[in-house]
């Protein structure tokens, strides 16, 4: 049989490694606080458990014996393993408490946020979430100045943040049917400039990409009212008054029977929605989930 192992008090262990980590007795006592002859008296009593020397002393010298440097190679691996699941432990426990503060578009507030704010509310009840709902510069100002943990909007290129893709968002216009000439379900650019079009204001990014997009062409166009809520663009144009344009996560799921749904090309338009970081910040242990319920609800995974 084989000879049951000792049973070695981890503090013991732990001075074992003060004292190895410092070849000394006396730096090892400081660093502890305790008095040298302690020190001593725990390395003597380790070294009786296990039956062998650990250090070998002399007057100038502390150093490890072969089975000490056996020991103080397996303890670090040891101590990190313990090290590592205490972390992991304790970054479970912050993502069920705590606070995330996001930055989001108007139209993926309006259009998707709703759910996924409640599906967490649901998972982490003790997590307290703040949400600013912010036009894109704001948006990426407040990732910048870190007032938010992150943001969730289109994506602008820049050196200054990090983006994780999680949507293409086409761009549609919801016409109304005295314009929408029979049943299609698409619309070119020059057929849109021709109809009085109603636009998100000049605060979205959306509004800038369809007037380039429209320069480059060489198309003039009309745009008879500008507002900043979805909602009040889709009622506008159902009273007949224009072409609404709109990104696909803005669009509702039930259409007026006014309106058609036209998906926009000659070119196709659209954006990406990404997950927006300022670059190299870490999220917290609760950020990391709500990320995550954001990239599975966007992806259709849940």
């Amino acid at each position: 049989m084989e000879k049951p192992l000792p049973q070695v008090n981890l503090k013991l262990i732990q001075t074992f490694m003060l004292v190895a980590r410092h070849s000394s007795f006396r730096l090892a006592a400081e660093q502890s606080f305790r008095s040298q002859s302690a020190i001593s008296a725990q390395i003597r009593q380790l070294e009786d458990q296990l039956g062998v020397p650990l250090f070998i002393r002399t007057t100038r010298s502390v150093r490890l014996t072969p089975e000490g440097e056996e020991l103080m190679e397996r303890s670090r691996r040891a101590m990190h393993e313990v090290e590592s699941g205490l972390r992991a432990i304790a970054e479970r426990a912050d993502a069920r408490r705590g606070r995330v503060d996001l930055s989001c578009s108007p139209t993926i507030a309006g259009g998707r946020l709703a759910p996924i704010l409640a599906a967490f509310d649901k998972a982490f009840p003790k997590v307290e979430v703040s949400v600013r709902e912010l036009t894109f510069q704001a948006m990426y100002e407040s990732i910048r100045r870190h007032e938010v943990d992150f943001g969730i909007g289109p994506c602008v290129p820049s050196g200054e943040f990090d983006f994780e893709v999680v949507l293409e968002d086409p761009l549609y216009a919801l016409v109304p049917v005295a314009l929408a000439g029979g049943r299609k379900q698409t619309i070119g650019l020059n057929a849109l400039a021709r109809m009085p079009l109603l636009m998100l204001n000049y605060a979205t990014a959306l509004r800038g990409s369809l007037e380039d997009a429209m320069t480059q062409r060489g198309l003039t166009w009309r745009t008879r009212y500008e507002f900043g809520q979805a909602h009040t663009l889709i009622a506008t144009a159902a009273a007949g008054l224009g072409a609404a344009i709109l990104p696909c996560v803005a669009l509702p799921s039930h259409l007026p029977d006014e309106l058609r749904q036209l998906r926009i090309v000659n070119p196709p338009m659209g954006r990406q929605i990404a997950i927006i970081t300022s670059r190299g910040h870490k999220l917290s242990p609760a950020s990391q989930k709500l990320v995550q319920l954001v990239r599975d609800r966007f992806s259709g995974h849940d």
